[in-house]
């Protein structure tokens, strides 16, 4: 419209266009009983307009602001002296836990995770964060587990692990991992929701990178301890014809015989 075009107004219908319209800034021009258009008399009078009632001094500057993913709360009120113009996450990241020191680089500095008992530690800036490519990435669904991991440490001697936390959930933590070379090891319930969780939230988007933890003693947890609601009330959501991965195709089998389901708390206990 700064440019002397006029647009549909069915096309621009808010309350602010109104607003404008009623200020005399926008004009309505009506064509026939149902298509009205609108247009600019004076660039001037909009630029006063933006800037009085909506703090907007520059309205390329805002509309090029509201296309940036990185946007930052500060630049949005620098815009449009609004903090909220836009729907920023100014919280994103996700939880690590070890009970052995992990080497790592965040932001180019070296760093040693060994976060004190009954503490975690949160990386925010994940784009910048590198584990040594000896450790194994351990997907923990349960925060349970993933708060008493020292009672689970057996589980691991075969492996050096860095337990991340599949809460909050968001999706920077499959970001993370596909963007790193390290292997990654789900370990979950022993059911078909914790089969499903494995597919369709981190096996799709990894690949070869991932496999599922299958404990040795499956089997006996499986028939002594597992839950026969969890067979009875959930339903697979993965295709069982795609599957290949061996732990899986035996949990499957297991599954079956016992008609029960197994959940990863056991072995936080």
């Amino acid at each position: 419209m700064q440019n002397g075009e006029k647009i549909p107004l069915s096309k621009v219908k808010h309350s602010i266009v109104e607003a404008m319209i009623g200020n005399g800034i926008l004009k309505k021009q009506i064509l026939g009983r149902s298509k009205a258009l609108v247009y600019l008399t004076d660039r001037n009078k909009l630029v006063a307009y933006l800037n009085n009632h909506l703090g907007i001094e520059s309205l390329e500057n805002y509309v090029e602001g509201l296309k940036r993913e990185d946007l930052s709360r500060g630049e949005a009120i620098d815009i449009s002296s609004n903090s909220k113009v836009k729907s920023i996450r100014t919280f994103k990241g996700f939880l690590v836990n070890c009970f052995q020191p992990v080497e790592c680089k965040l932001i180019g500095t070296l760093l040693t995770i060994q976060p004190q008992e009954g503490t975690f530690t949160f990386i925010y800036d994940f784009e910048n964060f590198f584990p040594s490519v000896d450790i194994t990435i351990v997907g923990i669904e349960n925060p349970s587990n993933f708060r008493h991991i020292q009672k689970q440490r057996k589980l691991f001697s075969d492996i050096r692990p860095l337990f991340v936390s599949r809460y909050p959930q968001n999706k920077d933590l499959v970001k993370w991992l596909q963007s790193i070379p390290n292997n990654y090891l789900h370990f979950g319930d022993f059911d078909f929701a914790g089969l499903n969780i494995y597919f369709n939230e981190y096996k799709k988007h990894l690949k070869g990178k991932a496999t599922f933890f299958l404990p040795p003693n499956i089997e006996q947890l499986l028939s002594s301890k597992g839950n026969r609601d969890n067979y009875n009330k959930q339903s697979i959501l993965f295709d069982k014809n795609e599957v290949k991965e061996e732990n899986i195709l035996k949990l499957l089998k297991l599954i079956e015989k016992y008609k029960k389901g197994l959940e990863q708390e056991i072995f936080a206990k």
